[in-house]
């Protein structure tokens, strides 16, 4: 009874393979009839051989991109629309050499906004600006102009142009298109004596027109918040523009500081931290708000503070945070979990710390609240002009004394940090970064210390390639004295309470004191020696008087430069050890 039934499902079968037979070959009838089909064809052959670059001999591949530049060129145009064969010219530009690519570029001007707006073809757009020359860049950015209100609406067409703008556009040709966000007259006149994209000098200039340019640039801004394209370079300059042309207090600015607040992801916040300008806009931004709108801001950034902390622009909004928000219990719940690594395991958390205290960004946004006044060593130049601006706004905005809103911070992160000391000094010994971070913390932090001192005192003890370094030496050397020398009055600033460590030191080092006198780093020795409050100074005196030749030796060596014989560092530190005994 199932046979019928089989030979039916059998006839069907076959009458689908029939049918799927005809349909493949109708289409393989339409292609080949379609203009270049055999040259369309012949180049997808070329590039399934080149993409495979480490099968294909060098000899072979310059063969094959020749034979390929002689099927494409002045056929460029039919390519790149369709989204198999624009890989073949995305191949060309890859393997071709700068005059080839040069072909190619001047064969699709007149092209490139439309290009753009490729789904497929963009790509290209983006290979041809990062592979080739300042004349091909000429070539391309140009006929974006008249066209960004467009593009950066543009599902495809936004990404080139803001990959433009970010990355290769001159200052000129940012200015241009940065100009285009203020208004239809701003695309349709050029003025080549006024080429600013600084919109506080273009209404300083032409005050009647501030109306009708905050309405276009705001209406321009909040259409991307709106469509959730906030991640632009170009918007976070036009948003900084904005911003810096409202009046603190007014219904714009207000209005600006809930834009910001209004994006229930946070997508918009977060995004401005990571670049120049959208991370200058959060730091005013937060200066500018009051308590609560900046307890709102600072919750979009939970989430990201490690990234931030480690990012060239990121780090000023945790900086800025520090410097104005006087809920201190706030702002430490806000960073520190996250940035201290304190919701981690001890060992991950320390491994972590490690990493961030010696990454020169990353290091900024931890030690901070500790460096105080004299933080100009430890930030880049891009920061001091942002946070200057955000301190002129706090005088304003802010209540508590800056010096007691950092000494908050600092307690709240020292269990952490000296926890961290004492359980990685012979680690944080090994590099200059980490040298800097013990010292910074050890001077500064708040409660006891006494475990984080000792774990220093038996690491520079036991860690001997460490502790000849010069690094090592410094860092002993301050530790020793007790505080920071203050050039201008070239003393010591001890810090309160006193941290006795030479105590700690002489302890760990007491059966090695002339190996340290007569070494590389004797000022150590020197430092413990005119400790007026070292309480075993005398025990360390009669041992190097005991040892006075050695003492004599160490003095009497020099090192040969620029043809001249100079004292070692080790000579210098014995002679000022003999004037001692």
């Amino acid at each position: 009874m199932t046979v019928p039934h089989l030979i039916v499902v059998a006839h069907l079968d076959n009458n689908s393979r029939e049918s799927h037979i005809k349909q493949k070959a109708l289409q393989q009838e339409r292609k080949a009839a379609k203009p270049n089909a055999d040259t369309v064809a012949r180049s997808k052959k070329l590039w399934e051989q080149l993409r495979r670059k480490s099968h294909v001999p060098l000899e072979q591949r310059k063969k094959l991109v020749k034979e390929l530049f002689e099927i494409i060129t002045n056929r460029v145009r039919d390519f790149v629309f369709k989204h198999d064969s624009v890989r073949v010219i995305q191949t060309a530009l890859k393997y071709g050499n700068l005059e080839q690519r040069k072909l190619i570029a001047h064969e699709l001007k007149g092209t490139y906004k439309e290009l753009a707006q490729s789904r497929y073809a963009k790509f290209l757009v983006g290979k041809l600006i990062v592979h080739g020359d300042d004349e091909t860049r000429d070539l391309i950015i140009p006929e974006f102009y008249g066209h960004v209100k467009r593009l950066i609406r543009h599902p495809e067409g936004s990404w080139i142009l803001d990959d433009i703008y970010r990355t290769v556009a001159t200052k000129a040709q940012k200015d241009r298109l940065l100009r285009e966000w203020y208004g239809p007259e701003f695309v349709i006149f050029q003025d080549e004596n006024d080429t600013t994209s600084d919109l506080r000098k273009i209404i300083e200039a032409h005050p009647e027109k501030r109306g009708p340019i905050m309405n276009y640039l705001r209406e321009l801004i909040n259409l991307l918040v709106q469509k959730k394209s906030t991640g632009f370079t170009m918007l976070h300059d036009a948003m900084l523009q904005y911003f810096l042309c409202t009046k603190p207090g007014s219904n714009e600015a207000s209005e600006f500081i809930e834009l910001l607040k209004g994006d229930e992801e946070g997508d918009l916040v977060k995004n401005l931290a990571f670049t120049k300008s959208g991370s200058r806009l959060m730091c005013l931004s937060l200066a500018y708000s009051n308590a609560k709108d900046r307890k709102l801001l600072l919750r979009f950034f939970r989430d990201t503070v490690k990234v931030m902390a480690g990012d060239i622009y990121g780090h000023q909004v945790i900086l800025a945070a520090y410097e104005v928000i006087d809920d201190t219990k706030l702002c430490a719940k806000s960073f520190f979990p996250e940035l201290l690594n304190q919701n981690d395991g001890e060992e991950a958390r320390n491994e972590e710390l490690c990493y961030q205290v010696n990454d020169l960004t990353a290091r900024i946004a931890v030690l901070y609240p500790f460096v105080g006044e004299r933080v100009k060593w430890l930030l880049p130049e891009v920061d001091n002009p942002v946070l200057e601006e955000v301190r002129d706004v706090r005088k304003e905005t802010s209540k508590k004394d800056p010096a007691i809103r950092r000494q908050e911070l600092v307690k709240a992160a020292s269990p952490t940090l000296l926890e961290f000391i004492a359980a990685r000094a012979s680690t944080l010994l090994e590099t200059t970064f980490g040298c800097q971070f013990l010292a910074e913390v050890l001077f500064a932090a708040d409660g006891d210390k006494t475990a984080a001192l000792a774990a220093v005192a038996e690491a520079a003890k036991s860690h001997t390639e460490a502790r000849d370094t010069a690094h090592v030496g410094r860092l002993l050397k301050s530790l020793v004295q007790g505080g920071r020398f203050n050039p201008a009055t070239k003393s010591i600033e001890k810090v309160e309470p006193a941290l006795n460590f030479h105590a700690a030191l002489y302890e760990q080092i007491k059966d090695e004191v002339m190996d340290w006198a007569t070494g590389a780093n004797p000022f150590v020795i020197v430092a413990l020696a005119e400790s007026e409050d070292f309480e075993k100074k005398s025990e360390l005196l009669k041992t190097l008087k005991k040892n006075k030749k050695a003492l004599e030796q160490a003095s009497a060596s020099v090192v040969e430069k620029d043809g001249q014989k100079k004292p070692t560092p080790t000579s210098s530190g014995a002679k000022l050890l003999l004037s001692k005994i």
